[in-house]
């Protein structure tokens, strides 16, 4: 069975929705997404530490950061590690993270969109809702991200290059973000 996605905003809304996105965000959580992207891109390189695990889980939810310590060093490392490999597949890289204490399937997509944000882009209650969608988890992950690419690669949305996760996918989920935020206000 396969998913089925539908675009509630209008795609010539997108980059628009992105923008305004992060020209909303207050500077506490433009410093968090600017943090957790670094912490990801020091992933990327080989930094498979608690610090940078935690720059990028206080970015999605400051209340699970206390539940990393308990993971240790060397399980948070395996699990970078495998998450970091770039000939790990997505149910691979989502695997590994989500046998981490406190790291659920919108975490773990969040954690591999700042590790790669050209690859992934986070899975969130706000960007389902602009799809349509509620179901969350790892098979649902490789439908959506697979979706959400198709979108990024049609061009509809560019890169925020001067913004953190500087790709289309992370631009995409700004937007799809900020028009969930827009109907509720």
């Amino acid at each position: 069975m396969t998913t089925h996605f539908e675009l509630q905003p209008a795609e010539n809304e997108l980059q628009e929705l992105a923008e305004q996105n992060w020209q909303q965000a207050c500077e506490r959580e433009r410093q968090l997404e600017i943090n957790a992207f670094e912490a990801g891109a020091s992933i990327r390189e080989g930094d498979y530490t608690l610090v940078n695990l935690e720059a990028i889980v206080r970015w999605k939810s400051e209340r699970l950061v206390h539940y990393l310590i308990g993971n240790g060093s060397e399980r948070i490392r395996r699990a970078l590690e495998v998450a970091a490999d770039t000939e790990a597949s997505t149910k691979g890289a989502m695997m590994a993270l989500l046998e981490l204490r406190g790291v659920d399937v919108p975490m773990a997509s969040a954690i591999l969109a700042t590790i790669f944000p050209e690859r992934y882009i986070e899975l969130d209650f706000e960007d389902l809702e602009a799809l349509g969608q509620v179901r969350q988890d790892v098979r649902f992950y490789e439908e959506y991200l697979s979706y959400c690419r198709m979108i990024a690669d049609k061009g509809i949305v560019q890169s925020q290059a001067e913004l953190p996760g500087p790709t289309p996918l992370h631009a995409l989920d700004r937007a799809l973000a900020q028009w969930a935020r827009n109907r509720t206000a």
